[in-house]
């Protein structure tokens, strides 16, 4: 693919239009209501919902801009739906930003997040962890060595009681599979699987029938338009190995071939998008701060995903807009 932006929208590539097998849908925001997106068997069909989950990404939970109360009225919503989730699902980016923060602002985030969650949610959470949500990895503006104890991934994984950044779970038919997307590269990051967690997936792909319907959660989307969309700039497409997973083509095809994964869904664009190829669909879920908690900007409307997970495979997706007017302060 090399073509402008300005090509992809003259040629109705933006919009709507099909590409490759992926449909793209609000790559540049989002109605005022909740927009559904599902797999092809309608509702009732002969199927049964077994799951309902709350798809919460991108919260960039910080002290200014009323993130905290943005978060509060976000869950809020969340538990007010009927039928209430059975679950909420994170996909990372938790906080507004660790990666160049120094330790007194990462705590000071954290203690927001742990306590707007405590205060507000009152449902099980399985989290996933995003770039924003490690600590020093851009070391001269955190002021880290690399050589203090919770350096890394490790602060995230302690505050959020995980044993390791990668993990999986299954409930009502359907496993789960929490993708750790991210990797260091000089201060900056790279999106792919390391060969450990490489081989963990592929493992947990094996032992899981193909009866046994899957979802994936990765920070990172693993396919996405919004991520060939992200730059500003007059340039041919080109996928940015920080916004779309380096090793898609890899993961795609393990999916595909194992012939249970229905659905991956990922956050970190802060843009909606849909696709699907060799039964294998993908949704990119917005973001809880909109566009980072300030106004303006071309990213989603703030909001959540809601996914409808059924006996049979299939899912509803719908983004759900919860209200929030941005702050100019």
């Amino acid at each position: 693919m090399n073509i402008t932006r300005r090509e992809a929208i003259r040629a109705g590539i933006v919009g709507g239009a099909a590409i490759g097998g992926f449909a793209i849908g609000g790559l540049f925001g989002c109605a005022a209501g909740a927009a559904p997106s599902s797999a092809a068997r309608p509702a009732g069909a002969g199927r049964t919902r077994v799951l309902r989950l709350a798809h919460i990404t991108d919260v960039h939970v910080q002290p200014e801009r009323g993130a905290a109360e943005g978060l509060a009225m976000c869950l809020r919503r969340v538990n007010a739906l009927t039928p209430k989730p059975d679950m909420v699902i994170t996909g990372g980016d938790l906080i507004m930003d660790g990666f160049a923060a120094d330790e007194a602002r990462t705590r000071a985030q954290w203690d927001i997040l742990t306590r707007v969650f405590r205060d507000e949610c009152g449902l099980p959470v399985r989290h996933t962890l995003g770039n924003h949500d490690i600590w020093g990895w851009h070391k001269s503006k955190s002021r880290t060595t690399g050589a203090e104890p919770r350096w890394g991934k490790a602060w995230a994984l302690e505050q959020l009681g995980m044993p390791r950044a990668f993990h999986a779970h299954r409930a009502a038919g359907w496993k789960f599979l929490h993708l750790d997307s991210v990797r260091p590269d000089g201060d900056g990051y790279k999106a792919f699987l390391d060969d450990e967690q490489r081989a963990w997936l592929e493992a947990e792909l094996r032992a899981t029938p193909r009866s046994t319907h899957v979802l994936v959660v990765s920070h990172v989307p693993i396919l996405s338009f919004s991520a060939l969309f992200d730059s500003k700039k007059e340039a041919p497409l080109r996928v940015n190995t920080a916004t779309m997973h380096a090793d898609a083509r890899a993961l795609h095809e393990l999916f595909a071939s194992h012939g249970g994964v229905r659905l991956c869904v990922s956050g970190h664009i802060h843009q909606q998008d849909e696709g699907a190829m060799h039964g294998v669909a993908y949704r990119c879920n917005g973001a809880v701060s909109g566009n980072w908690w300030k106004p303006g900007g071309d990213r989603s409307e703030p909001g959540f995903a809601v996914i409808d997970l059924y006996d049979d495979g299939s899912f509803d997706n719908a983004y759900a807009p919860y209200g929030w007017t941005m702050r100019a302060d």
